[in-house]
């Protein structure tokens, strides 16, 4: 795997339905990299916490390789790299073959994986779409956050190398456990694997406290 790109953002204030909504989901890609430290990205604005930054959610990363699929649907939107708002974009990087708490080395960094990206409304601010997180959900395609276990810079072009691989559910499994129609036994696995996110650990329990 290899960084393609590394992106930051700027603050906006984005006209929406008549409301004035701030984002941080702008990225754009810096040439000199980015530094990944505990809780965020240095120099990123990460406008909502509630769901974006932490120890658990310091740094987004999605797959160059998906962008073909998102042109596909969207062919003639212009769709630079951190268009789905991500800090790291890494060609090879693919939810089926990704863990909960597998540990790579980017850089300077050492990551450590924690839970899948759920989407938000405000992907429809950069697709002008109100499909898009819809289709964000049935794609599977959602990118991957990461905790910092070592801080570090991040430049384009290093590689992502694996140092620890989990035996436990992939990034597209609990994907699919968020979202799911039907409750799977893969549930129990996930809500007490002590790597996953709090955040995500939270909304399976929300979703399927009553089978648990």
């Amino acid at each position: 795997m290899k960084i393609i790109s590394t992106n930051i953002a700027e603050a906006r204030i984005i006209n929406w339905k008549g409301k004035e909504v701030p984002t941080g989901l702008y990225k754009f890609g810096v040439d000199k990299g980015i530094f990944l430290g505990k809780e965020d990205v240095k120099h990123d604005n990460v406008i909502d916490r509630r769901y974006h930054g932490g120890v658990d959610k310091a740094c987004y990363l999605y797959s160059a390789d998906h962008y073909r699929y998102w042109q596909d649907l969207y062919p003639h939107l212009e769709m630079p790299w951190g268009m789905f708002g991500e800090n790291l974009t890494v060609k090879g990087l693919h939810e089926k073959e990704t863990n909960i708490g597998d540990t790579y080395k980017i850089g300077e960094a050492v990551v450590q994986i924690t839970q899948p990206r759920q989407p938000c409304f405000k992907l429809q601010f950069r697709f002008n779409n109100d499909n898009i997180v819809r289709q964000f959900i049935d794609s599977g395609l959602s990118g991957v956050y990461v905790r910092i276990l070592q801080k570090g810079h991040v430049n384009p072009g290093d590689s992502m190398m694996l140092i620890d691989k989990k035996q436990s559910l992939s990034i597209h499994e609990v994907y699919t456990l968020l979202y799911a129609g039907e409750f799977d036994e893969k549930v129990k696995k996930a809500v007490n694997d002590p790597l996953i996110a709090e955040s995500c650990k939270r909304d399976l329990i929300k979703r399927w406290g009553d089978y648990l």
